[in-house]
C-alpha cells in the first residue's frame, strides 16, 4: 500500500512537472514575419492579454509586460520581433496563407498537452502572405458529436459505430466573439485562440486542417496536421463544505493552477456552471474533475463571509475530497434582518451571445444559495420572455430552502414602455398584462401597468433607477437637470405623484444619480422607499446579490412578509459590506407606524442604529485605486470608497431633507457598534443614516404641528421642471392611443407640484 501511495505521488509531481514547462521550451523558432506594421500588431497583442484572461488562460505576468513594452514602440523592427517572440510560445499551431491564398499548416512550440474532460486554449499563428480577409475555419474529423444530428434524442439508426465514436474525441474551435473578430484583418501577421478539449484522457491523435474558404486547401494534404496530444487525467473532487455553524451549504470556489488558469475551464462550461464567471457554485457532497496538481482556491458564500484561501494537492490515480469551513462576519438574519436581491435575471446579457432560452430555475437557485441571498427575484423580462414566463408561479419555488427563497416575477424591459424607465413587479398574482397576447401588446408608459400590477397585490418600482439622470456634478443633493432619456426612473418623477411608486432601486447605478431624485421627492413630501439590487447579469454579471436590501421581520422568513417589508420600508440597502440595523428616531423603529414621529414643536430627536462594516486593515493597490474613481465607475456602491484614508475607519452620516447634518466614524472591523446622533428638529422633515456609498437606511419622517413636510423650494422647483424634461423626452415614444391619457396624467404632476412649491418656505 506504501509502495503504490509513494508510485501515486509521484505521477503525481511527474504531472506537475509537465504542467509546469515552459510553453516553447524546446529552442525552436516558428518562422518571424517583419513586414507588418507595429501598431496593429501591439493592438492585437493586448487584445489577446485581454481575451485569454476573460477565458481563465492568462498568458504569463512577464510575458504581459514584454507585450506592453513592446506596444510602446520605441524600436518598431525589434519589437515586431519580440511580439512574436512571445506570443509563439503559446503557439499549438503555425498556419501560413501562400500569396495564392492556398493555406498550410506546421505544428507551433506550445506543448501538445490536453487535459480530460476538459478545456485547453492556444494560440494559432496566421502569417497572411494573400492579405485575405476571409473568415478561418478549423476542421477535424475527430471533432462532433457520437450520432449523426446534433439535436434531439438519436435513433439507434443514427448512433456511429463504437470505432467511430472513439476516434470522437476531440472538439475544437476558433474563439471569435468580441474583442476578438470573426474574419481575418487582412494583415500580414495576426494571432487567434483556438480552445481544444478532450473527451479521453492518455494519448490520442487528431487531425486539424484549416482553411479561409472552399478551394484553399493546399495540394498535398499540407492543410492538414496529425498531432498527438497526451489528455492528461482528470480526477473526481468531492467537496465537503460546512457553513459557520458545521451545517453543510453551498459556496462559491475559484479553483486556479499555478499559471492562473481556471479550473474548469471557463471556455465551454455549461448550466449550471455559466462561463462568464471564474467561480462555479457546489453544494456540499458535489464534485467537479480536476488534473493532479496544485491548486489555489478562493472560497466564500457573499459579502457576510469572509473571502479565505487555500492551497490544495490533487493526486493522481483516485478520487479525493476535500473539506471547506466558511467563516461568516456578519448574520443580520440573527437579528431579525433578511437580505435579498429583487433584480435577477435567467436569461439575457451576459447569459448569451445571441438571444436562447436562458437558463433554468435550478440553475439559478445555485446562485441565491452561494451567495447567501434569504430572498431572490428572478425577474423574466423581454429576452426569451415566452420562455422564461413558463418559471412563474406566483409563489415561492418549490426549489427554495427555509433559509433561500427564490421566486420568479416581472421587470418590464424590452417593452413597448421600457423608454419611460423599467419596472419591478414584485409578488404578482398574473404576470400578463390584460387583453394583451404578446409583449408588443403592453401599455407604451409606465403608469397603466403600475395600476395594473398594484391591483393584485404586487409591490412596485423602478429598477435600476440612476440611468437616464446623468449630470456631471457629484454633489448631492444637486439641482442639475438630467436628461431624463434612459431607462431608470425616469417617469417615476410623475408616477409618485399619483402614489403608484412604492420603491425605486439603487446600489447597481451610480450612487448621486438615483439617490437625487429620491431626496428631491421626499423634500416634496412623498415617501416612496429605497430598494437595493443588482441587475443580474446585465450591470453587474460577477454575481448575484453584489446589491442587496435587507428587510426586518419580526417572524421567521417568509416571501410575503419580506416584500411587505420592503414596501414599509422597514429596510436598508446595502453592497452587503456594511450594516445600518435597528434604525430608530426617539425610539421608533423604521418602518413601523408609517416610519412617523409628531412633534408639537422644534425639538431634539434622538437617532440611534447598530452599525458594523468590514474592510481590511490596510488598502492594496487595487482598493486606492478603486478610492480614485469617480462616482460613475463601477462598482458604484463600495464600502472602501468611504475608508477614511489609510485607517480602517468609516464615516457614519446623519442625513436630514437631504444634507448630511452630522458625521461619526467607526472602525470597519466587522464589529458592531451602537452610534447615536442628536439633532434638532425645526420644522417637518425626513431623516436618514448612510455610509456613502455603501449602504444607506430608509428614511423615518417626522412631522411638527401637523404641516407635511415641504423641506425645500429648490427641490419642489426641481420636480417640476423634471415633468417637463420627461414628457419632452418620452412624448414621442408614446403611442397615439395613449398620449391624452398620459397628457392628463403628466399635467396632474405639474399641478401637485406647484402646489407644493405654493407651500414651501425654505429654499
Amino acid at each position: 500500500m506504501e509502495i503504490r501511495r509513494g508510485l501515486e505521488r509521484a505521477w503525481g509531481f511527474v504531472l506537475l512537472a509537465v504542467l509546469l514547462i515552459p510553453l516553447g521550451s524546446t529552442g525552436q523558432e516558428l518562422p518571424l514575419v517583419r513586414t507588418v506594421d507595429l501598431q496593429p500588431l501591439a493592438a492585437q497583442a493586448l487584445r489577446l492579454i485581454e481575451t485569454m484572461d476573460y477565458l481563465g488562460s492568462p498568458l504569463d505576468p512577464a510575458d504581459q509586460a514584454l507585450l506592453r513594452q513592446a506596444a510602446e514602440a520605441r524600436n518598431p523592427a525589434e519589437d515586431i520581433v519580440s511580439i512574436q517572440k512571445v506570443l509563439d510560445n503559446y503557439t499549438l499551431i503555425d498556419v501560413r496563407i501562400d500569396p495564392e491564398s492556398r493555406v498550410k499548416v506546421d505544428q507551433g512550440l506550445a506543448p501538445a498537452e490536453l487535459v480530460e474532460q476538459g478545456w485547453r486554449t492556444f494560440l494559432v499563428k496566421v502569417r497572411n502572405e494573400a492579405n485575405v480577409t476571409a473568415e478561418l475555419r478549423v476542421e477535424s474529423p475527430n471533432a462532433g458529436p457520437v450520432y449523426t444530428r446534433s439535436t434531439g434524442n438519436p435513433s439507434p439508426d443514427q448512433i456511429l459505430k463504437p470505432a467511430d465514436q472513439m476516434n470522437r474525441w476531440l472538439d475544437l474551435f476558433l474563439y471569435k466573439l468580441r474583442p476578438m473578430r470573426p474574419r481575418l484583418s487582412g494583415l500580414e501577421l495576426e494571432y487567434t485562440i483556438l480552445q481544444v478539449y478532450s473527451r479521453d484522457r492518455g494519448k490520442r491523435e487528431a487531425r486539424i486542417s484549416f482553411n479561409v474558404g472552399q478551394g484553399t486547401q493546399d495540394i498535398g494534404f499540407r492543410n492538414d496536421l496529425n498531432l498527438v496530444f497526451n489528455s492528461r487525467p482528470s480526477i473526481d473532487v468531492t467537496l465537503r463544505i460546512f457553513d459557520e455553524k458545521g451545517e453543510p451549504t453551498t459556496a462559491s470556489f475559484i479553483f486556479r493552477d499555478p499559471q492562473g488558469h481556471v479550473y474548469p475551464s471557463q471556455a465551454k462550461r455549461l448550466a449550471p456552471d455559466f462561463a462568464f464567471h471564474p467561480q462555479v457554485y457546489r453544494s456540499d457532497g458535489e464534485s467537479l474533475k480536476l488534473p493532479p496538481g496544485t491548486y489555489s482556491v478562493e472560497y466564500t458564500r457573499g459579502p457576510e463571509y469572509h473571502l479565505k484561501h487555500d492551497t490544495v494537492e490533487i493526486a493522481a490515480g483516485r478520487p479525493q475530497a476535500l473539506t471547506f469551513r466558511l467563516d461568516r462576519w456578519i448574520r443580520p438574519s440573527d437579528w431579525g434582518w433578511y437580505s435579498g436581491d429583487h433584480h435577477i435575471h435567467a436569461a439575457g446579457c451576459a447569459h448569451y451571445e445571441d438571444p436562447t432560452q436562458g437558463v433554468l430555475p435550478q440553475y439559478m437557485i445555485r446562485h441565491i444559495k452561494g451567495e447567501a441571498l434569504n430572498v431572490g427575484n428572478v425577474l423574466t423580462w423581454g429576452p426569451c420572455f415566452y420562455f422564461q414566463k413558463q418559471f412563474f408561479e406566483a409563489k415561492v419555488s418549490s426549489l427554495s430552502t427555509r433559509e433561500n427563497l427564490m421566486r420568479y416575477d416581472v421587470e418590464v424591459s424590452g417593452f413597448p414602455s421600457s423608454h419611460s424607465g423599467h419596472l419591478t413587479l414584485l409578488n404578482l398574482n398574473q404576470q400578463e398584462y390584460p387583453g394583451t397576447r404578446r409583449i408588443e401588446d403592453w401599455p407604451t408608459w409606465d403608469l397603466p401597468i403600475l395600476k395594473w400590477a398594484r391591483s393584485q397585490g404586487a409591490v412596485v418600482g423602478f429598477a435600476h433607477s440612476g440611468w437616464g439622470l446623468e449630470v456631471e456634478t457629484e454633489k448631492l443633493p444637486h439641482y442639475e437637470m438630467p436628461p431624463f432619456d434612459g431607462i431608470g426612473a425616469n417617469e417615476y418623477i410623475v408616477d409618485v405623484t399619483h402614489d403608484m411608486v412604492d420603491f425605486i432601486s439603487t446600489v447597481d447605478t451610480p450612487a448621486h444619480w438615483e439617490l437625487n431624485i429620491w431626496y428631491h421627492t421626499l423634500n416634496t413630501g412623498f415617501r416612496t422607499r429605497i430598494s437595493g439590487e443588482t441587475d443580474f447579469p446585465c450591470i453587474y454579471g460577477e454575481r448575484v446579490g453584489l446589491g442587496r436590501v435587507y428587510v426586518k421581520l419580526d417572524e421567521a422568513l417568509s416571501y410575503d412578509g419580506w416584500v411587505e417589508g420592503l414596501r414599509r420600508g422597514r429596510s436598508y440597502v446595502s453592497d452587503g459590506k456594511s450594516h445600518l440595523m435597528d434604525f430608530r428616531l426617539n425610539g421608533l423603529f423604521v418602518g413601523t407606524e408609517e416610519s412617523e414621529v409628531r412633534l408639537a414643536a422644534p425639538a431634539k430627536v434622538r437617532v440611534t442604529a447598530r452599525v458594523a462594516a468590514l474592510l481590511a486593515e490596510q488598502p492594496n493597490e487595487a482598493t486606492e485605486a478603486l478610492r480614485s474613481l469617480p462616482l460613475d465607475r463601477k462598482p458604484y456602491w463600495d464600502i472602501e470608497r468611504t475608508r477614511i484614508g489609510r485607517t480602517r475607519q468609516v464615516p457614519v452620516e446623519l442625513v436630514v431633507n437631504g444634507y448630511a447634518v452630522a458625521k461619526k466614524s467607526i472602525v470597519a472591523d466587522g464589529s458592531i457598534q451602537d452610534v447615536s446622533f442628536e439633532v434638532l428638529i425645526e420644522r417637518s422633515s425626513w431623516v436618514a443614516m448612510r455610509i456613502f456609498p455603501s449602504s444607506h437606511t430608509n428614511p423615518i419622517f417626522v412631522v411638527m404641528d401637523g404641516k407635511p413636510i415641504r423641506a425645500s423650494r429648490r427641490s419642489a422647483q426641481w420636480c417640476l421642471d423634471a415633468v417637463d424634461q420627461c414628457w419632452n423626452r418620452k412624448r414621442t415614444r408614446i403611442a397615439p392611443s395613449e398620449i391624452a391619457e398620459a397628457q392628463n396624467a403628466y399635467e396632474h404632476a405639474r399641478r401637485v407640484y406647484r402646489r407644493i412649491l405654493a407651500e414651501s418656505r425654505v429654499d
